[in-house]
C-alpha cells in the first residue's frame, strides 16, 4: 500500500475537482482500485504503488493543463485519463505554444487536439488540397476552419471561402423568406460558430462585410475561380459528382482547399449518389492532394459521443 499527497496551489481547484465534483467522480471511476480523497487544494491517493503512480501521472498531465490555459471541459479531462497510450491527444506535459493555431478572443487558444488533428495540420501545410474524412464530433470542420483563420492572419491568403451543400432546401432556397443571407444562414451555422471563436465579433463583422470571409452554399461556387483563398467544403458527403468535380475545378492560384465530411451521414435523395466516396477515390494518390481519415477517438464533443458512435458501428456491423 502506498499513499501520496498532490497539491493544487497554482490551479482553480474548481476546475480541477469538477461542479458537484464530477471530474473527482470521473477520476475515481478511472481508478476504482484506489482510495482517492480531496481536502482543500490536496488530493490523496491511496493504493497500490503501480496505480498510484499512473493516476500520479495522469493528475500531473491535467494540472499542467490548467496551468497553462485555466480551464479543462469534463468530457477533455476524461479524455486525459482515456488516453492509455499517449497517442489519441496531446502530451500535455510538453505543450509547446507554436501549436497553438489561432488565439481568438478574450485569450482563447485554439489547437489540433487529437493525433489525427495534427496529422490534418501537417498534412494541410504540405498539401494544396486534403480531404478530412471522419464522424460528427471528430473537429474536422473546427480545425479547418482554424487552418483556414491562421492563413488568413499570417497573411498566406487574402480571403477565406467557406461552403456547405444546403440539401435540405434542394440547393435552391428560393422559396425560403428573407434575403440570401436569410435564406442560407440555417445550413451554415456551424461555420458562424467555428468563426465566433476564433475572431473577434467587430474584426469578424468586418470581414464579413468586406468579403474577406465568405460563407455560402456549394451552388454559389459555380463560375468563379477563386484565387488566393483558403477554401473549405463542409459536409461535403452531401454534393452530388458533379458539385464535388465543379468545386475542385474552382481552386485558383495560391489557393488551398479542405474537403470535410461524413461518409456515414449523407441527406441526398436516394436517386443520388455522394461525390465525396469518388473523390476520395481517385483523386488519393495524386501528388499535393492529403487524405486522413478521423475515428472516434478523435471525439472532442460530450464524452457520450463516442460510445453513441461505436454503438452505431457495431449496429451496421451486426447487419451486413
Amino acid at each position: 500500500m502506498t499513499e501520496s499527497i498532490i497539491n493544487l496551489d497554482n490551479v482553480n481547484p474548481i476546475e480541477f475537482f469538477g461542479v458537484n465534483n464530477g471530474k473527482l467522480d470521473l477520476l475515481k471511476k478511472k481508478f476504482p482500485l484506489l482510495k482517492i480523497l480531496s481536502r482543500g487544494t490536496q488530493i490523496k491517493l491511496s493504493g497500490a504503488p503501480e496505480e498510484v503512480a499512473t493516476a500520479r501521472e495522469k493528475i500531473g498531465q491535467i494540472v499542467s493543463y490548467l496551468e497553462r490555459n485555466g480551464h479543462l471541459s469534463e468530457n477533455y479531462f476524461e479524455q486525459i485519463l482515456g488516453d492509455e497510450e499517449g497517442t489519441g491527444i496531446d502530451h500535455f506535459k510538453d505543450r509547446n505554444p507554436n501549436e497553438v493555431l489561432v488565439f481568438g478572443p478574450n485569450g482563447r487558444t485554439v489547437r489540433a487536439k487529437t493525433a489525427n488533428q495534427k496529422k490534418m495540420v501537417a498534412l494541410a501545410d504540405k498539401n494544396d488540397i486534403v480531404f478530412a474524412i471522419g464522424p460528427a464530433g471528430t473537429g474536422k470542420t473546427y480545425t479547418a476552419v482554424a487552418l483556414a483563420v491562421r492563413a488568413l492572419k499570417n497573411k498566406a491568403v487574402r480571403k477565406i471561402i467557406l461552403t456547405r451543400p444546403a440539401v435540405e432546401a434542394g440547393e435552391s432556397l428560393g422559396f425560403l423568406p428573407g434575403d440570401l443571407k436569410e435564406k442560407i444562414d440555417p445550413y451554415l451555422r456551424p461555420l458562424y460558430d467555428a468563426l465566433d471563436d476564433m475572431i473577434p465579433a467587430d474584426k469578424l463583422s468586418y470581414f464579413m462585410t468586406n468579403r474577406i470571409i465568405e460563407i455560402a452554399p456549394l451552388a454559389y461556387m459555380r463560375g468563379r475561380t477563386l484565387d488566393n483563398a483558403f477554401i473549405l467544403l463542409d459536409e461535403a458527403q452531401n454534393s452530388t459528382d458533379l458539385q464535388m468535380k465543379m468545386f475542385l475545378t474552382r481552386i485558383g492560384a495560391n489557393a488551398k482547399a479542405i474537403i470535410t465530411g461524413d461518409l456515414t451521414q449523407i441527406d441526398l435523395p436516394k436517386n443520388q449518389k455522394s461525390g465525396l466516396g469518388k473523390a476520395t477515390r481517385i483523386l488519393k494518390n495524386i501528388e499535393g492532394i492529403g487524405y486522413l481519415e478521423l475515428d472516434e477517438e478523435d471525439v472532442v464533443r460530450h464524452r457520450l459521443v463516442k460510445a453513441i458512435i461505436r454503438a452505431y458501428d457495431a449496429n451496421k456491423e451486426d447487419h451486413n
